[in-house]
């Protein structure tokens, strides 16, 4: 009752407004991140786009997010919390309305491009912000809260963005989002009051152009890589060229710069520099089980899209119930939480890597609940970790830093995921090919062969197709594999953080 008293108090009508902006601005940035991908098929049609054409709505979405996101530390520091908070989230809703007005290919892509810039700012400023309102015994708390955009933004995304444009027009999946970037501003111009400016510090901006231009190259060649059979591709060579070069001479900058884009002092924080480390990672447990699922259940187990929406929320029930016990969790044991985050998230893998072709719904239900919960069980403590050490006017900074590297592990993992479902399916496909012969005595057993016979046309392409059926299985099953891998060889890295004092109520900031 004391405990609860305490953090009343610290409860004062603005925080609790900024609270609830943070949370909102961040479901609707995680919303666009996925929203699209329902929408695809009716984007394709009414712009008679190619496929391959129509996927650059998410492309250059992910490159432009990922190129403005570095900046928001100098850019809150220059600007102020609230101008840029306001202007961040005015800039979304607008390219928001433009990307449902567009009436081409191209203008859509564009509006896209600027939904990613200046929704960027958004999640790292909202946890920065919220680090440095309250004192570090509420940071368990509010980082939860603030977790919840970021968890159940991509996952409402599909639901209502599929059922607004099944019912009406896929450009309403974009219209639904800008009411609520309207109370957004709302709420941010009432709960910060504008003072939370350094107009002394400079926009390091030779800097910001070169790990841009890396972040840029690296998401373009994670994301077309496989497309374009890598560094088979010409494209590809001059991305990671261009990446290495760039990366290189922002590492040069950066230690020979009187004022860097990310303060030096962040990298001399043990905890700080682990704490990137772990948000690669997590970054790459975060969307990986969303993006690989859906075509899963739809091009190999056969699952309606409407079914497939529905079934994807069991990810963000398991959030749900982690949000129930991670504040407590932490303050008991971060690093034991965290671990144990870690665990679930290797069991879940493990465990969905055990699937087969006859998926039922309670398969992908427990699976996505169980993996779900320890990502949110699990991040809560890392950023608890991560953050407890650094003074308040680097959480801004130090967020902006914190989620570029979550935002390029998703990227990455994804992109090593596809290269792993691609080949082993392709490997598989041609080693089960061979078993096809007519001298195969399983094909003389109509008990066990069926209508996968080679003696007509229509039965060599129905066994072709169940050939493919399950070679894409096992290639999903070796990437869950990795990813089970991935989440049990982090846990040695989760032990290296200090561990730091329990905050209490009454001590400092």
């Amino acid at each position: 009752m004391v405990q609860s008293g305490a953090m009343l108090q610290y409860m004062t009508f603005r925080r609790v407004l900024l609270v609830a902006t943070v949370q909102l601005t961040t479901l609707l940035f995680g919303m666009t991140i996925t929203v699209v991908a329902v929408v695809m098929p009716q984007m394709q049609g009414a712009l008679s786009a190619t496929q391959d054409q129509v996927a650059w709505t998410i492309t250059f979405n992910l490159v432009a997010t990922a190129i403005a996101t570095p900046i928001t530390g100098a850019l809150a520091a220059r600007l102020g919390w609230r101008n840029l908070l306001l202007g961040s989230v005015g800039g979304f809703t607008i390219s928001t309305a433009l990307c449902g007005l567009s009436t081409s290919l191209e203008m859509l892509v564009l509006f896209r491009v600027l939904q990613g810039v200046f929704g960027a700012p958004l999640l790292p400023l909202g946890q920065g912000m919220l680090m440095a309102s309250f004192p570090k015994h509420m940071h368990a708390l509010v980082l939860m809260l603030w977790g919840i955009g970021g968890v159940f933004g991509p996952v409402l995304g599909p639901i209502f963005g599929g059922f607004v444009a099944e019912a009406i027009d896929w450009r309403w999946a974009f219209f639904m989002i800008v009411p609520f970037g309207l109370v957004g501003m709302l709420g941010a111009w009432f709960s910060l009051d504008g003072k939370e400016r350094d107009a002394g510090r400079r926009v390091d901006w030779p800097g910001y152009a070169l790990l841009a231009t890396a972040i840029g190259a690296a998401t373009l060649m994670l994301n077309r890589g496989q497309r374009l059979d890598w560094f088979e591709s010409t494209e590809i060579i001059i991305e990671a060229s261009v990446c290495a070069i760039a990366f290189y001479l922002y590492l040069v900058h950066t230690v020979t710069a009187s004022n860097p884009l990310f303060q030096r002092e962040l990298f001399r924080d043990r905890n700080f520099v682990i704490g990137l480390a772990m948000s690669l990672l997590m970054g790459m447990f975060g969307y990986t089980p969303m993006v690989m699922f859906p075509p899963l259940l739809s091009d190999v187990a056969g699952y309606p899209e409407s079914i497939i929406g529905t079934l994807l929320t069991s990810r963000g029930i398991g959030n749900w119930l982690s949000f129930v016990l991670v504040v407590q969790f932490t303050r008991v044991s971060a690093r034991g939480c965290l671990i144990f985050g870690l665990v679930c998230q290797a069991i879940a893998s493990g465990a969905m890597a055990q699937l087969d072709v006859n998926i039922t719904m309670f398969d992908v239900y427990w699976t996505n609940v169980l993996h779900g919960f320890g990502f949110g069980i699990a991040y809560t403590p890392m950023s608890v970790l991560a953050f407890t050490t650094l003074r308040p006017h680097l959480m801004v900074d130090g967020s902006s830093l914190f989620n570029v590297m979550r935002h390029f592990g998703s990227v990455l993992f994804i992109s090593v995921a596809i290269v792993v479902l691609t080949r082993s399916t392709a490997q598989s496909y041609s080693g089960m090919r061979e078993w096809v012969s007519p001298f195969n005595t399983l094909f003389t057993m109509p008990g066990v062969s069926g209508d996968w016979t080679h003696g007509t046309l229509g039965g060599l392409t129905k066994l072709s197709e169940e050939i493919l059926r399950q070679a894409s299985m096992i290639g999903y099953i070796n990437a869950f594999y990795l990813l089970a891998a991935t989440a049990a060889l982090s846990v040695p890295l989760a032990l290296a953080f200090r561990p730091v004092a329990k905050p209490t109520a009454d001590g400092g900031d």
